[in-house]
């Protein structure tokens, strides 16, 4: 997108879609930071709270945001005239997809740009159904790929631990975080009610920490995960909401205290990856541990086993030597 800028051109030239309000700003830091040496470039973000005065145009280069709030901007009250646009970015385009919602808005949207506008799509995995539409969106494309086994990521080891019930599973957190220095930690659970319950415990143990689910308002996501990034709460528990895209460095554990699962109950390859793949980013080492508490979640753990073809090794909670060996 900064290679397409015209400066001189005031009005948005590039659009950027995320399928969340976090990504959206966390994409736009980055474009800021390389931007810096780019000092007449200027940015817009067109998310959920940004409110403009109607009947004004948007003199900014790039626009970031999410498609509800892209779409009004285009269409309803015309900030933006989509026949200028150059570059159209979809971010996390499998979810932009999937989502019928942001599939819908990305379609209107990309219907209004002009026929030679260039169409990116990113993302860390692509379904069939994903490939379908690209290709409906994107014609005659350049695929860029990386290797399958790239994606599992191989500076992550990863743990599965053996436990009973809910709270065995947080007895046996507890003994990983008594035995091993945690830089920070992400733990993902299955419902908002879990997330809820296991970031009251952890408080009580005495851990700092931030607590992350979709029913949170937007900007209060953004100052959880501003925090969290900042070092002030070492622990953030979350749940799919934070899978994909946020990057903090010192990440340093993952835990699934809930495996994940789509809504028929069958292993969520996908979302597994983006999971862990929170950890071991910038080629630093990390670690994943996946908390199993009945036949029917060590199926799924099995599966997920089978589909990276990479074997989930056993960790013993109770055996504190144990623990300590994996952190190193």
């Amino acid at each position: 997108m900064l290679s397409q800028v015209e400066p001189a051109n005031r009005y948005p030239q590039c659009l950027c879609l995320s399928p969340t309000y976090e990504l959206a700003l966390q994409t736009g830091k980055v474009i800021e930071q390389m931007g810096k040496f780019y000092p007449e470039l200027k940015l817009a973000y067109a998310v959920r709270g940004n409110k403009l005065e109607r009947g004004q145009k948007i003199s900014e280069h790039i626009v970031i945001g999410t498609p509800g709030t892209v779409l009004d901007w285009c269409a309803k009250l015309k900030f933006i005239d989509p026949k200028r646009i150059k570059v159209f970015v979809l971010d996390e385009a499998d979810v932009m997809i999937a989502t019928q919602g942001h599939q819908d808005q990305s379609i209107r949207i990309q219907r209004m740009l002009p026929r030679n506008c260039q169409m990116l799509l990113f993302s860390a995995t692509f379904e069939d159904s994903v490939w379908k539409f690209a290709q409906k969106v994107v014609p005659d494309p350049n695929i860029i790929k990386l290797k399958r086994e790239e994606e599992t990521l191989d500076t992550i080891k990863q743990y599965y631990v053996l436990c009973n019930n809910r709270d065995e599973k947080f007895q046996a957190l507890c003994n990983l975080y008594g035995a091993i220095t945690i830089a920070q930690a992400m733990i993902f659970c299955h419902t908002r009610k879990t997330a809820s319950w296991l970031a009251a415990e952890l408080s009580k143990e005495g851990h700092q920490v931030a607590l992350l689910s979709g029913e949170m308002m937007v900007e209060q996501r953004a100052a959880v995960i501003e925090r969290f990034r900042e070092g002030k709460e070492k622990v953030l528990v979350t749940t799919n909401v934070c899978a994909r895209g946020i990057d903090v460095e010192q990440v340093s554990v993952v835990i699934n205290f809930d495996l994940p699962v789509d809504k028929d109950g069958n292993p969520d390859n996908e979302t597994y990856l983006h999971r862990i793949g929170r950890t071991g980013r910038f080629g630093k080492r990390g670690l994943a541990v996946n908390m199993v508490d009945s036949k029917h979640s060590m199926n799924i753990l099995n599966r997920i086993q089978e589909h990276f073809n990479k074997k989930i090794e056993r960790l013993d909670t109770d055996d504190l030597d144990e623990i300590e060996k994996i952190a190193n």
